[in-house]
């Protein structure tokens, strides 16, 4: 949402909760590597993107199919590339305009996107390509233009990128090393320099190369695309384990399930399965496919990291604000770089609902209320992990929640709110 629209007002109501069968959207970081992937690889258009109604597509991996329809275009055509508040598409397609012969782009994006850090892909982009021809001026921050070379064979295959802002910089280049492996069929390396934030994620675009055919050479590092063999049928994309988050608690409080939950689909989200184990809960397989339900009673308080988990962080904390003993968060510095400061977003949030926070660098402690409150209001910022983290509070909670700024929920969970309905919660818009 463009920070000069006017934001609407929702009223959301748990007292009608009953058990229904929740099902989140395609995993938004599984669809977002697997669109690159099918469009290198000549799955295009992919098989599991196409099934998925358009309305119920997460915003980011709408912009992302847009980003590769767009270099698919002509190579003389200038592409014209909106990445509205996506920092993974925006990282992905740049990278992606980059390899492409004599590509030329143009990106735009909110003003939030463009308060982001990308300065650490850029460089690393200017330092291996530049000889090969690469143009690509920062707008500071909008346009963002790009001329890639049309030939890239004259320069060393590294790219060299420093892996303590995002794991993001690292997944992006791995994925351009695909690109340029299979236009010229010689190894392409990835050097990450110094510690690596957020490591489950590029784990995760290892196991999507991998799926697709190519040969990932690891060492102490860095991560070499070394071969590639087609594989004998398109991979399907799982669930995302970010929005199921979410879900799991919803059902929990609901006696209801979720679907599509797919525990080994190697998205670090999953991680809530085993977190929610230290308070008491426990996620068990229904029988039917890919569906789970929550059993147990809450207890104690939890501990969860920003560098195994951080868009897991967000939900954590409402879960927090309702257990009997305070929680802590640590590696919480990485949350401020999303799309809002979710570390304030976390902070206002657990203050709204009557409960404390205490930061100490990196450590953030929350402590419950000792009632829970009749009622509160929150602001999601545009942020649609913060106005999903204050609906999953209100619904494990019982109190009633006026939310200014709901619709942001689309960039990664376009039907979260009729999940909710689905579960018993009115929703009505508020004054």
């Amino acid at each position: 949402m463009s920070t000069t629209e006017k934001a609407s007002r929702i009223h959301v109501d748990p007292s009608g909760l009953r058990p229904a069968a929740l099902t989140p959207p395609v995993s938004k970081s599984d669809a977002q590597r697997a669109l690159v992937l099918g469009h290198l690889t000549g799955a295009w258009p992919l098989p599991s993107v196409q099934a998925e109604p358009d309305e119920d597509l997460p915003a980011d991996v709408r912009v992302l199919r847009r980003g590769v329809e767009a270099l698919r275009l002509p190579p003389d055509a200038v592409r014209d590339i909106d990445c509205a508040d996506g920092g993974a598409p925006f990282r992905i397609l740049v990278t992606q305009a980059a390899v492409t012969p004599g590509a030329q782009a143009r990106f735009t994006g909110t003003p939030r996107l463009g308060e982001r850090p990308h300065g650490a892909l850029f460089t690393s982009l200017r330092d291996a390509l530049t000889a090969a021809g690469l143009t690509l001026t920062d707008g500071a921050p909008w346009p963002v233009t790009l001329h890639a070379p049309r030939d890239t064979s004259n320069v060393t295959a590294v790219f060299r990128v420093p892996g303590s802002q995002s794991s993001q910089y690292a997944s992006s280049l791995l994925l351009g090393c695909a690109a340029l492996y299979l236009r010229e069929r010689r190894p392409w390396r990835v050097e990450i320099e110094g510690g690596l934030t957020s490591a489950g994620y590029l784990e995760l675009t290892l196991t999507w190369l991998r799926r697709f055919g190519f040969d990932i050479q690891a060492a102490p590092s860095s991560y070499t695309v070394a071969g590639y063999t087609a594989p004998a049928a398109v991979p399907t994309l799982p669930g995302d384990w970010s929005s199921l988050g979410y879900l799991l608690l919803v059902a929990w409080k609901t006696g209801g399930t979720v679907v599509r939950a797919d525990t080994g689909s190697a998205h670090p989200d999953d991680a809530i399965v085993r977190l929610i184990e230290q308070v008491g809960l426990r996620a068990v397989p229904t029988g039917e496919p890919f569906s789970l339900k929550v059993e147990g009673q809450l207890s104690g308080g939890l501990r969860a990291s920003g560098e195994e988990c951080p868009d897991l962080l967000p939900t954590l904390a409402a879960l927090a604000c309702v257990l009997p003993a305070p929680s802590t968060l640590t590696e919480v510095g990485i949350l401020r770089v999303k799309e809002s400061d979710r570390l304030e977003g976390i902070r206002t949030l657990v203050a709204a609902y009557g409960g404390t926070t205490e930061l100490e660098g990196e450590r953030l402690q929350i402590h419950p209320p000792r009632t829970p409150p009749s009622g509160f209001e929150m602001g999601s910022q545009g942020d649609h992990r913060l106005a999903m983290t204050a609906a999953t509070l209100c619904v494990l909670s019982g109190s009633p929640l006026t939310l200014t700024g709901p619709e942001c929920v689309e960039k990664s969970f376009p039907g979260f709110w009729r999940q909710l309905s689905r579960a018993g919660v009115r929703i009505t818009d508020a004054p």
